[in-house]
């Protein structure tokens, strides 16, 4: 097909490429993507489809249909993903932010939230989008954010900047509650939040190519089972929180049982709350630390 020279050819073309390459959504991807190469709002796009196309622009254009059409997922290429109703950067060194984990932030809130001044530790931070999102909400609470990419949190505080809270967040790179340990934090955490890694290295394989190909697997895929990071942050965040303390943890489907059970050989909490999401997948477990 000739390189399309108006704005209305070019949504053509593109759409056409990414129906093609099996892109599910292609009609309006397509328009996103034509949108953030020519510096348009989409609604733009309809009123202007006889506008000629600069050749910077459908370089642009060209550039971004072929990285979708090729599965990368279509948020690296714009840059940015919604939660919450905030925008929030994101790039390869990052999960993107699912709307799932918007559980997360409401659980913290009804769990936590009566506790203005609450010290609050997000474990396995990426994008930043839980600590961020609750900063921007729990004004005088204090946010430790932990994650083992240096990357990741060069991701994170931008995005607390770009939301100005950076300066109410500080950011650790290390492993798990690690950090916790090395400032003395026994007995001084009121929540400890976390959307760990919850794929068996098993299940890697039959993930979607926009998954597997792009999405860091260190944040994906936590071991032969998959809870292998629930355990450890059930085994250890007992040390850290205050007498009823809460532990709030995104987890797979079909892993509450096996959870719950690690949970009670560990002791020293009540019986595990688990929250569906808007599919009734089992997803946010909430763990209180006993008085």
């Amino acid at each position: 097909m000739a390189e399309p020279r108006t704005i209305g050819a070019l949504i053509a073309w593109a759409r056409g490429t990414l129906e093609q390459a099996g892109v599910e959504h292609a009609a309006q991807e397509a328009q996103w993507l034509a949108a953030h190469a020519l510096g348009l709002e989409s609604h733009q796009l309809a009123t202007r489809a006889e506008q000629p196309v600069v050749e910077e622009g459908w370089a642009r254009a060209k550039s971004s249909v072929t990285r979708r059409a090729a599965h990368e997922p279509l948020q690296y290429i714009l840059g940015t993903e919604e939660f919450c109703g905030l925008e929030f950067r994101v790039t390869p060194a990052v999960l993107i932010p699912r709307p799932e984990s918007e559980l997360l932030v409401q659980e913290v809130l009804r769990w936590g939230g009566d506790n203005k001044k609450a010290v609050i530790v997000d474990v396995g931070t990426g994008s930043g989008c839980v600590t961020v999102t609750l900063a921007t909400i729990l004004e005088e609470a204090r946010f430790l954010a932990i994650d083992r990419s240096a990357e990741a949190l060069a991701v994170a505080k931008s995005n607390a900047d770009r939301h100005a809270v950076g300066d109410r967040i500080e950011w650790v790179q290390g492993d798990l509650l690690v950090p916790l340990r090395e400032r003395r934090m026994a007995g001084r955490v009121d929540v400890i939040v976390s959307n760990p890694p919850y794929i068996a290295e098993g299940d890697w394989a039959g993930l979607q190519p926009e998954v597997r190909a792009f999405e860091p697997r260190a944040a994906l895929v936590a071991g032969p089972k998959g809870t292998e990071f629930h355990e450890r942050l059930l085994r250890e965040s007992g040390e850290f929180l205050v007498p009823g303390g809460f532990l709030l943890m995104e987890i797979g489907q079909g892993q509450f049982p096996a959870i719950r059970q690690t949970a009670e050989q560990v002791g020293g909490y009540t019986p595990l709350e688990v929250l569906a999401d808007a599919a009734g997948i089992e997803r946010v477990i909430i763990a209180q630390r006993l008085e």
